[in-house]
């Protein structure tokens, strides 16, 4: 085992961070002064922070990968398509640097729902019960990757989540 799975949850909290860091520093030297963040005191709708700028809510979930990672799908959580811009940015990095990009963003354009989820494979909890049976996760779908718009830069994901910074 290698740190990056015995720290899984410290590693996602970081990267985490270093998003936001990204996001916060676009918005200071683009002048736009705007972005705000909120964090929400309970993890049942799906999403990991609530971010505002240009007048746009978006109601983020972030998934992270590492550059060379096989995963082809994300879990992402139905209640997510409730909130107004719900969205998901998947995120990768280097394993050794923890340099971040590309970036996956899955979600509609700033002020717009999630794209439906209605179709979307019902996920299953990864261990089973004690029949070895593994249950319906209801609240939770399975998004492929290829559902994603590929992002290069902090620049083109902030546009994407916000639109142009003013």
């Amino acid at each position: 085992m290698t740190e990056h799975s015995l720290h899984s949850s410290y590693r996602e909290k970081l990267i985490e961070h270093l998003v936001i860091g990204e996001l916060l520093k676009f918005s200071w030297k683009s002048k736009d002064f705007t972005l705000e963040l909120s964090k929400p005191e309970v993890d049942n709708s799906g999403y990991d922070i609530i971010a505002e700028a240009n007048g746009i809510i978006r109601h983020i979930q972030f998934k992270t990968a590492f550059i060379g990672s096989t995963t082809a799908t994300q879990k992402i959580h139905v209640s997510l398509a409730k909130k107004p811009s719900g969205c998901v940015v998947l995120v990768y990095f280097n394993n050794e640097t923890l340099e971040l990009g590309p970036y996956y963003f899955f979600g509609a354009a700033p002020g717009l729902p999630l794209p439906s989820l209605e179709n979307l494979k019902t996920a299953k909890h990864t261990k089973g019960d004690a029949t070895g049976l593994k249950l319906e996760r209801p609240n939770i779908r399975i998004l492929n990757k290829g559902r994603f718009d590929k992002l290069e830069s902090i620049n083109e994901l902030y546009s994407q989540l916000f639109g142009n910074a003013s």
